[in-house]
């Protein structure tokens, strides 16, 4: 017996799927105030009132189109040797889709509101970052385990918890430098902070 969605509910979420597709070329086409109700109701041949049935909100909707992003990074972590060197490959991305950079820091910023509809999405993608991270740290700094190429600098270094806090705080931070400059080269920063991090033989 089939437990895919069917009739109405089917339709609702496939409705739904495109317009998640489309609100997230708008968003890296044309940013975070670019990308208005009324622009991405166009791109699926919606009214306002008509896509506002899917989502109850314009943040809600961003809020979502955050979490498809963040399947594309995912991606990137399920595959990686290396949590870490996964953190680098996504800020490296990011720098080609500066309307997604942008609304990850604005929603962000209003996301300190804990009754944002963004708040409880970044304590649990933070939680969830820093939670590979660490992980990927420790094992670094077991012996005979790690990557090959880099291993826990050793004490008095901070601890794989306080680590993985500074690497998604030095990440957050150079997304909001790009935004004020985009000549700025995220990765590179990041990269001399990992390195200083982690002893390399």
């Amino acid at each position: 017996m089939s437990t895919q969605p069917r009739g109405p509910y089917a339709k609702g979420l496939a409705r739904r799927e495109e317009i998640l597709v489309s609100a997230l070329d708008v968003v890296a086409r044309a940013g975070f105030h670019g990308a208005s109700i009324k622009e991405i109701a166009d791109e699926v041949g919606l009214s306002q009132a008509g896509l506002l049935h899917y989502f109850t909100s314009k943040d809600e909707l961003f809020v979502e189109v955050l979490r498809r992003r963040d399947e594309r990074d995912n991606r990137t972590f399920e595959n990686a040797d290396d949590p870490v060197e996964a953190l680098l490959e996504v800020v490296e991305h990011n720098a080609s889709v500066p309307g997604l950079v942008e609304l990850f820091s604005r929603m962000a910023v209003a996301a300190a509101d804990p009754e944002h509809p963004a708040h409880a999405y970044f304590l649990e993608r933070g939680a969830s970052l820093r939670d590979s991270l660490a992980r990927a740290l420790d094992s670094d700094s077991a012996p005979g385990t790690g990557t090959a190429a880099a291993t826990v600098a050793p004490d008095p270094a901070p601890d794989a918890a306080t680590t993985a806090r500074l690497l998604q705080a030095a990440a957050d931070g150079l997304q909001l430098q790009f935004l004020q400059d985009p000549t700025v080269d995220m990765v590179a920063p990041l990269r001399a902070l990992v390195d200083a991090l982690r002893r390399r033989p």
